[in-house]
């Protein structure tokens, strides 16, 4: 059976909220730390944990390793050299907050990467940076939702 996941950015965009009724679908659960994160109430926010239980339950919870850290941190320390070489040798200074996300967005890919499935995303450009280090398969939203 083929895997996926999706992106944070998907289940924004989409505002995805049946994930049950979807076959292959693994849920992150770093894609729930960041739902869960910005909940726009209580309600919302056990809404993500029963998520999180729910899939934990199965067996279909996609949660990093010891390994999936390491690959991350392999990723995040190439991706920086890779910017420091395209800018002749200064590495400048990121927009605020996209150290974070890119590095929980590594940390998806590296987890997903294990797992063999592929990750569903709207943020093609930060995802394909990281598959070119990792080789996670991705998959552009707007193609998967056709």
């Amino acid at each position: 059976m083929a895997y996926f996941t999706y992106d944070t950015s998907v289940v924004i965009a989409k505002q995805l909220v049946n994930f049950r009724k979807t076959s292959g679908l693994l849920l992150s659960s770093i894609v729930l730390l960041e739902l869960t994160a910005s909940a726009q109430d209580e309600s919302q926010r056990k809404f993500f944990e029963s998520l999180f239980r729910d899939y934990q339950s199965d067996e279909s919870l996609i949660i990093p390793n010891e390994a999936d850290w390491l690959l991350e941190s392999k990723i995040l320390y190439r991706l920086s050299h890779h910017r420091r070489r395209v800018d002749g040798g200064r590495l400048r200074q990121l927009a605020p907050g996209m150290s974070q996300r890119m590095a929980l967005d590594a940390l998806l890919a590296a987890s997903a990467r294990r797992w063999k499935a592929a990750v569903v995303t709207e943020n093609w450009e930060h995802f394909k940076a990281i598959q070119y280090f990792c080789g996670v398969k991705l998959i552009k939203a707007s193609e998967f939702f056709r």
